[in-house]
């Protein structure tokens, strides 16, 4: 069975919310990068309950999810990402404490995870996995549709 992974859009303090990737040793393509927050389903969750709980873990931060915007298969990593626009409910942003953050030695090559805010209108600039995505994400600021 393919994997899912899922992720969040998140508009936050006029901007928005990206997981910014540095030193990631078991990438050969990349080792810095901006991705919007996610990972895999866990045994019996929806979606959109993974998506809740993935923000939580790398954010600190409660969401509420409006809606589903891409879906993409990725042949390289063997799974379906879909991502959520979310809406920010409460929490205090960057005081996540998911397994990224723990020093779990399984994590060591991932590099660090860094959350940060990042103004709209500088989205077009970054290295935003996968692509894309943020193709499509960049199109659909600039048409206004957020």
């Amino acid at each position: 069975m393919e994997r899912v992974r899922v992720a969040g859009i998140i508009f936050i303090n006029g901007g928005v919310a990206l997981m910014h990737r540095t030193e990631v040793k078991k990438r050969k393509d990349y080792q810095e990068y901006y991705t919007f927050p996610g990972g895999g389903l866990e045994e019996g969750e929806t979606p959109e309950e993974g998506t809740i709980r993935e923000i939580k873990e790398e954010f600190g931060i409660d969401v509420k999810v409006i809606k589903r915007l891409y879906e993409m298969n990725s042949e390289k990593f063997n799974q379906k990402e879909i991502f959520y626009l979310c809406e920010y409910v409460s929490g205090k942003f960057g005081t996540g404490n998911g397994p990224e953050f723990s020093n779990d030695p399984k994590y060591i090559d991932s590099g660090k995870y860094l959350p940060e805010i990042i103004k709209k209108d500088e989205i077009k600039n970054l290295l935003l996995l996968p692509t894309e995505i943020k193709e499509k994400f960049v199109e659909d600021l600039e048409q206004g549709k957020f």
